[in-house]
């Protein structure tokens, strides 16, 4: 008899050990963004457990962005996070917002990734047009955080504008407040509705070169 109640114990802490895996599955950590998404979007129930808890911007602009691509592949207590969503690599909506004044005060909390190399010597320039606009040399992609997709559109057709010399950072920054306060006036542009070039299709990261032979040890000073 205390055989028994020993392995039904067991069994008990097994079966507990296992759906508590299984949870925490479905939260995936910021370190596995780039893995293999979910077959299969985060539970509703799970989001809406989450979404309580959050700012109520952070919240509005979550529905609104899974009325448009459905509950997220990937959910934790900070962020959501949509694979391949439309034309894009990757979505992340933030809970906590970061404040921005550019053109206008608003939240950048929606932050959008596709495939992108910058040439090294645009950094700088790119930094002038739009500190939301973050480029990844390394992984070779570029992002723009904001609190709309349609300005997302916009900061990333402009970045591209300014990286490939159609525009200066001056004309880029005027363009964007002209389209802003457009599209707050109700007026669209194809700038804010998609991507004006063509995007790439991978093979844009940049690992550079190494400074150092193998087995060389460590420089002194």
């Amino acid at each position: 008899m205390k055989r028994e109640r020993i392995n039904r114990r067991t069994l008990t802490q097994t079966a507990s050990a296992l759906a508590g895996a299984a949870v925490a599955g479905r939260f995936a950590s910021a370190a596995a963004q780039d893995a293999t998404p979910a077959a299969s979007p985060v539970a509703m129930e799970m989001v809406d457990q989450i979404l309580s808890a959050w700012p109520d911007v952070s919240r509005e602009v979550a529905q609104t962005v899974m009325e448009k691509y459905g509950p997220p592949q990937e959910a934790t207590a900070s962020f959501l996070v949509w694979h391949h969503n439309g034309p894009r690599k990757r979505t992340i909506l933030n809970r906590d917002p970061v404040p921005h004044d550019f053109p206008m005060p608003h939240p950048d909390l929606l932050e959008q990734f596709i495939d992108y190399r910058v040439p090294p010597e645009m950094f700088d320039e790119l930094a002038q047009y739009d500190g939301s606009v973050i480029v990844e040399r390394t992984k070779g992609e570029i992002s723009a955080r904001c609190d709309k997709e349609e300005m997302n559109f916009l900061a990333i057709n402009l970045a591209n504008d300014v990286a490939t010399g159609h525009r200066s950072v001056e004309e880029a920054r005027q363009f964007y407040a002209e389209t802003a306060m457009a599209f707050k006036n109700g007026q669209s542009d194809p700038y804010v509705e998609g991507f004006v070039f063509e995007l790439s299709e991978g093979n844009t990261n940049d690992p550079d070169h190494p400074a150092m032979m193998e087995g060389q040890g460590t420089p002194t000073t």
